[in-house]
């Protein structure tokens, strides 16, 4: 399913522009998904691997997105610790949205998507944009990314799988 995603992000990014204002990506609630049985080195590997994928396939900008996606994986352990619990997260436990809310369930969502914004928005105008443009485009990026993030994490995430 993993790896199905990956692949609707690069469509996404060939086939679908919304404007130089919104950027979607799925990327970090891909990462953010991720088993917890998976530890924070092979997570940012694994967010490395898909980052490069991404750019080299898609983007065009090549390690862009993995200079973005890497801190989603780094975080992605105390984000759930801090949110679902710190003995949830050490057994490993999966975390859904019926488990864990529907409010602490989005908080996760939208602090991995501001993580992986600020820094891909940050790199890709490389001082270059005015602050307000960036501003505006992380924050419509991430309104936008939350809206097709939520029904993808519930997807990887629910219990009936």
């Amino acid at each position: 399913m993993y790896i199905l995603l990956v692949v609707a992000q690069i469509l996404v990014c060939n086939f679908i522009n919304v404007g130089q204002y919104v950027m979607l990506s799925i990327l970090p609630v891909i990462i953010l998904c991720m088993p917890l049985t998976v530890p924070t080195i092979a997570l940012m590997l694994i967010a490395a691997v898909v980052g490069i994928a991404v750019d080299w396939l898609a983007e065009g900008i090549v390690g862009l997105n993995v200079l973005a996606l890497v801190p989603v994986a780094f975080i992605r352990n105390p984000v759930a610790g801090l949110l679902f619990g710190k003995d949830h997260t050490e057994r490993g436990e999966g975390f859904s949205l019926k488990k864990n809310g529907f409010t602490r369930f989005s908080v996760a969502i939208l602090i991995c998507q501001a993580v992986f914004l600020a820094v891909y928005v940050a790199a890709d105008g490389a001082g270059t944009r005015p602050f307000l443009f960036c501003f505006i485009r992380v924050m419509l990026s991430l309104v936008c990314g939350y809206v097709i993030s939520l029904p993808i994490a519930n997807m990887l995430t629910s219990e009936t799988k």
